[in-house]
């Protein structure tokens, strides 16, 4: 069994969901640090001018865990969220289908980052026809030190593999795998082509871009460079 590991991030990135997919368990670690002006509360989205971040505004306190960040909803973000996906995508051929949800979730008041960001990912888990098991690590009983932390969560999954970033050999300790008999193994993502409402093409928005553009061809699209 393979599990893959990741911080809970706003509208991820297309790589995202290739690890999801190559995973049979994914695994959200909500419970380390939070990472200011990374992903964890913005993406990318595309627009007749290029691409625009599209943020969750928090209030955040080092060294707070990503589980404990709340959002700041003083700032009038959730109508201009939404806006900014019906502007951008609406003539997009697949929009329709997921406005729905988008709509409901920007209707909603959420308090905690983690909580839109967990809704929004079991949704294109579904909606990209991945449809893999997704755990939070906030819910195991786990090590607090980086390396044993991984290992903890592939014994509490029963998982024999580990399916890294590519950058994860910088800071794993590889003899706590092997000690526990399990196996490590990289992602090695390749970003697709494909076409969008506008030129020349962008990479690295998030996954929405292609499900707007491609809808149930999304997940082919990532395959077609991935599985080679």
């Amino acid at each position: 069994m393979i599990v893959a590991i990741h911080q809970p991030q706003y509208l991820p990135w297309i790589g995202y969901f290739d690890k999801l997919d190559r995973a049979d368990v994914f695994v959200l670690l909500d419970n380390v640090q939070y990472k200011k002006n990374e992903w964890q509360n913005r993406n990318r989205i595309r627009t007749s001018q290029g691409w625009q971040w599209i943020t969750v505004p928090v209030l955040y306190n080092y060294p707070e865990k990503i589980n404990s960040v709340k959002i700041n909803n003083t700032i009038y973000w959730r109508r201009k969220h939404l806006n900014a996906l019906v502007y951008n995508y609406s003539k997009a051929p697949f929009f329709k289908e997921h406005q729905s949800f988008f709509e409901e979730t920007f209707s909603n008041h959420w308090e905690y980052l983690v909580e839109i960001n967990v809704h929004i990912i079991k949704y294109l888990n579904r909606a990209l026809g991945i449809n893999k098991e997704i755990v939070l690590a906030s819910r195991l009983s786990l090590s607090e030190e980086p390396t044993r932390r991984l290992v903890d969560i592939c014994k509490h999954v029963q998982a024999d593999t580990y399916l890294s970033g590519k950058d994860g050999a910088k800071y794993m300790n590889f003899d706590a795998f092997a000690q526990a008999d399990i196996q490590v193994i990289f992602q090695d993502f390749h970003h697709p082509a494909y076409s969008q409402l506008h030129e020349p093409f962008e990479t690295f928005m998030s996954v929405i871009d292609l499900l707007f553009n491609h809808g149930h061809r999304s997940m082919e699209i990532i395959r077609s460079r991935n599985r080679q």
